[in-house]
């Protein structure tokens, strides 16, 4: 049977890797759409090779250029989201793989679900953001969720027998940081954070790799996904990103995920589920090198604390912590802002929420992605950054 598939992010790295998989299995995946923010060549380029129905740019200026490229094509070129969320709602039999950055990616993802197509999920924010929504349409739709992530897709095989679940364990890198003091801390470059030991991500993640943020959206995302306690969801180091994560299960038996840090597992994983396709890997070496675990430093890493008391919290501060965190780490990237101030732009941003309404419309996540934008980018420039 081939799965007929859309591309949310297909110019970033997960859509990239995504094309490889697809690649080796062409008869097993059919593109439907690819959709990109704004990269028209890059996103031309991969429709060459994959041959979808239709291709998208979400920023419609940079969707003229496109158009012009596609002229006398067969490839249908839609401009702007309202364009794309149209294209998806009409695509009610293809599976639409969610990679998209940041935010952005809710409402594509929303549809989504809200249509019943299964969602292959790398966008973490869309859990983050709006987790109870996106779970209410999924139940309502039918709509299956299966996690692209490397960690969540572990824990997603790990639980393909269901069995009673003492705790969910999530492994973490430790990021380019791991082990440099608050004082090396205070000199970090953009090009520093940019330089994950295991990992080829995009900059945003990689960014938040480094501050830990990551992990805390992980730990909201798997609270979510799986409909775990955050109490029953744990963090450890492991540098060696070679297990993903493990499943502690009541009796005290465990299991993990192991493989090398490659991103074309969990996307194959997704693509594939139930079945299992052949990907051309290096076998595991458990031989040459040990693997080490110890626990994240909260108190250089303060990011990952702040995630899970918004989780905790619930409501809207999931959001505000999501959008004050984007803020902060495009400030930094621009060189408006310092590493540690990341964590300290999004604590104060959390602090000043003073209602917290149920998430029960997406209307709510909206206007509360707005205040907490608004809000980093007025602390950003009381700290001397130009936004």
């Amino acid at each position: 049977m081939t799965t007929r598939l859309i591309i949310l992010g297909a110019t970033g790295s997960i859509g990239k890797t995504a094309a490889e998989v697809i690649a080796a299995h062409p008869d097993k995946v059919a593109v439907e759409g690819l959709v990109a923010q704004r990269q028209a060549d890059r996103l031309w380029e991969m429709a060459q090779t994959l041959h979808p129905r239709w291709i998208a740019l979400t920023d419609a200026e940079a969707a003229v250029a496109l158009k012009t490229r596609a002229y006398g094509s067969s490839i249908r070129v839609l401009a702007g989201l309202d364009d794309v969320l149209g294209v998806i709602a009409d695509s009610p039999s293809a599976s639409v793989l969610a990679a998209m950055t940041g935010f952005a990616g809710l409402l594509p993802a929303l549809t989504a679900v809200n249509r019943g197509m299964p969602l292959l999920l790398a966008n973490k924010e869309t859990l983050v953001a709006a987790g109870d929504l996106v779970r209410q349409a999924a139940q309502a739709s039918g709509a299956p969720i299966i996690p692209v992530d490397s960690e969540h897709s572990a824990i997603f095989q790990c639980l393909a027998l269901p069995q009673p679940v003492r705790r969910l364990i999530l492994t973490c890198s430790g990021g380019p940081f791991r082990g440099w003091t608050t004082t090396q801390l205070q000199d970090v470059r953009v090009q520093d954070a940019l330089q994950h030991p295991n990992w080829s991500m995009g900059n945003k993640i990689t960014v938040d790799s480094a501050t830990l943020m990551n992990k805390g959206l992980e730990v909201i995302e798997a609270h979510h996904l799986f409909d775990m306690p955050y109490e029953r969801i744990e963090v450890v180091v492991h540098p060696e990103s070679v297990i993903h994560s493990l499943v502690e299960f009541v009796d005290g038996a465990t299991m993990a995920q192991l493989g090398w840090p490659d991103m074309r597992v969990p996307i194959q994983v997704a693509l594939s589920w139930p079945q299992r396709w052949h990907l051309s890997s290096p076998p595991l070496d458990l031989v040459s090198r040990p693997l080490t675990f110890e626990p994240p430093d909260a108190a250089r890493f303060p990011a990952l604390a702040l995630a899970r008391q918004a989780g905790l919290r619930g409501g809207i501060y999931p959001a505000v912590l999501n959008a004050a965190n984007e803020q902060a780490v495009a400030a930094f990237l621009a060189g408006r802002l310092p590493f540690l101030a990341i964590a300290t732009v999004v604590e104060t941003v959390l602090e000043g929420v003073r209602e917290n309404p149920a998430v029960s419309q997406v209307e709510v996540v909206m206007a509360a992605d707005a205040w907490a934008r608004r809000q980093a980018d007025a602390i950003i420039l009381r700290r001397g950054g130009v936004t």
